[in-house]
């Protein structure tokens, strides 16, 4: 009966991480909904995520849906460091009886204060390469079963799921604004290659002059020169009389 309740309640956890990953909703919402639905399904005191930050290294908490402020703003993890740290570096998930015991584990005086007890940690990994872990702590000594770690990877494998989409979606966005920004240098380069009889390198460096000089990107200098060519087309203006920055 507990298994099958357990199941059950994997199924609904899984559902809503499913459908808030499909959804319009920013990461860091989505992050906050999954360790609250795990905390629930786990029946756990504390659930958090952290994710490994690139630049140094660490392991730092992204979201949790603990009230201490302290467990909250506890220092970040060097990979290898702490049980999290182990997890993050050997991709396998660890499951401690009672941290406040436990050598390896670095926080013992906040989980004495916060009542932590057992912990389960289990890694978040992209195509086999680990970006960080989730939590799971009970106020009580409990040994985690097998069904509970197999629903603990499955939640973060959704969680990496969401973290990957997300990734690739603002990288994606990146690469489309530098194709939109290039086009658009390149169009204000050939005008004022055609109307000021310049070299595309003359043109290309009257523009970073301009750019420079007057604290703008090299896109807005751009869309403005753009701007005065369809003004000229509009109106029948001169470009030198339309609204176009004047380049030195």
């Amino acid at each position: 009966m507990i298994k099958n309740r357990l199941f059950e309640e994997q199924i609904k956890a899984l559902s809503k991480i499913s459908k808030a990953i499909a959804s319009d909703l920013y990461l860091e919402d989505i992050l906050r909904l999954i360790v609250t639905v795990t905390a629930e399904v786990m029946d756990s005191n504390i659930c958090s995520l952290m994710l490994i930050d690139e630049k140094t290294r660490e392991l730092v908490i992204r979201a949790t849906q603990s009230m201490s402020e302290e467990y909250n703003k506890k220092p970040a993890l060097k990979i290898g460091e702490g049980v999290a740290g182990r997890v993050a570096q050997l991709n396998k998930a660890i499951a401690v009886r009672d941290v406040t015991k436990e050598k390896e584990y670095k926080y013992q005086d906040i989980a004495k204060k916060q009542g932590l007890c057992s912990l389960l940690c289990v890694p978040l990994a992209v195509k086999g390469k680990p970006i960080g872990v989730i939590n799971c702590y009970t106020s009580r000594p409990h040994d985690f079963s097998e069904t509970e770690i197999e629903i603990l990877t499955s939640i973060a494998s959704q969680a990496a799921v969401a973290i990957e989409n997300t990734e690739l979606l603002v990288k994606s966005k990146i690469i489309q604004e530098e194709l939109e920004t290039r086009k658009k240098i390149e169009r204000a380069k050939g005008i004022l290659m055609h109307d000021e009889n310049l070299t595309e390198e003359e043109a290309y460096l009257k523009i970073r002059k301009y750019s420079m000089d007057n604290r703008k990107t090299m896109r807005e200098v751009a869309e403005a020169i753009i701007l005065a060519a369809d003004m000229k087309q509009l109106t029948g203006v001169k470009s030198s009389q339309a609204h176009r920055p004047k380049l030195a």
